[in-house]
């Protein structure tokens, strides 16, 4: 018995989706927008994070070693920053590394060059590249050095830390994360609300034209559920639908942008990136379509029947 009133509710919701012909069209190309709006905020996020993430592989903290330091008592150091949970990855320069890295940033520049040369020795440090997990880590690795200047331990080896005279633009970075992902949070709400608010409309401009059909069946005795069953299952196919729409046209466009936005940004090509999830892609928008046609329909038959 329970099963035959299933299929009869989905029988019925297929019939009205049909029947309703205009205003399941209008339902589902409302629904392709809203779908390619929140599609697009997910490949907005992938380009966002690749772009960030290039920006926070060129932020870091260096460490500036006196030019008598042995390499022991580097080492040393270095091994006490890698036991962070903070840090990501060190980078060791040596002094003759640092001397080429130096030449090769100032090759054109002739007094430099000739000013080494008359020097006649090596004038600069070790260094210590140290990265951080999260931008807003930078501080916490940064106090962690001042510690073991003020303890003594490496007091005698440590020239300078550069991380005062980049924390601004490290503070900034932090913000500029922080405020992209609130900002691509407040887009998905307020497209889902919007989406919930026009579909809802258009499943009760339905719901309206089959308004005696309704009338009969409460007079038959039909219960709220059966009577709202089919617009529910309705509104599901006008998710699954969309859904499915949504994602084949997103194959050409991100074909066609995929170029260049490895050339404009960087690193990410959206092609290969919407190829690679294609899966998770289409079911975050199957099941974002299903839960929109579901509660929105839901919901309008139950403001329908209150009527």
């Amino acid at each position: 018995m329970f099963f035959t009133k299933v299929r009869r509710v989905i029988k019925a919701g297929f019939v009205n989706f049909w029947r309703n012909g205009w205003v399941s069209l209008a339902t589902v190309l409302i629904m392709i927008i809203t779908l390619f709006s929140i599609g697009s905020l997910i490949f907005a996020k992938a380009i966002l994070n690749s772009t960030l993430s290039q920006i926070q592989d060129k932020v870091d903290v260096s460490v500036y070693f006196k030019t008598d330091s042995l390499e022991e008592d580097i080492f040393a150091l270095k091994i006490k920053l890698e036991g962070l949970g903070e840090v990501k990855s060190i980078e060791y320069i040596s002094r003759e590394q640092s001397l080429e890295n130096f030449i090769e940033r100032h090759k054109d520049n002739a007094l430099i060059i000739q000013s080494l040369e008359e020097l006649g020795s090596n004038p600069l440090g070790a260094v210590l590249n140290i990265k951080a997990k999260e931008t807003s880590q930078y501080e916490s690795i940064a106090k962690f050095l001042d510690d073991s200047l003020k303890a003594g331990g490496e007091q005698s080896v440590i020239d300078k830390i550069n991380y005062y005279q980049n924390r601004i633009v490290i503070d900034r970075l932090g913000k500029i994360v922080d405020s992209t992902k609130n900002l691509g949070v407040s887009l998905s709400i307020i497209l889902i609300f919007i989406s919930l608010l026009v579909t809802f409309n258009t499943v009760r401009l339905a719901i309206y034209s089959s308004r005696e059909e309704i009338g009969v069946m409460r007079l038959v005795g039909a219960s709220g559920k059966f009577i709202s069953g089919p617009f529910v299952i309705e509104g599901i196919m006008h998710g699954i639908i969309a859904s499915i729409i949504t994602t084949a046209l997103f194959y050409p466009l991100s074909y066609w942008l995929g170029k260049s936005t490895e050339n404009f940004f960087g690193g990410i090509n959206i092609y290969q990136y919407y190829i690679t999830n294609l899966v998770q892609f289409f079911l975050i928008l199957f099941g974002v379509g299903i839960i929109l046609g579901a509660i929105s329909s839901f919901i309008a038959v139950r403001r329908y029947i209150k009527i």
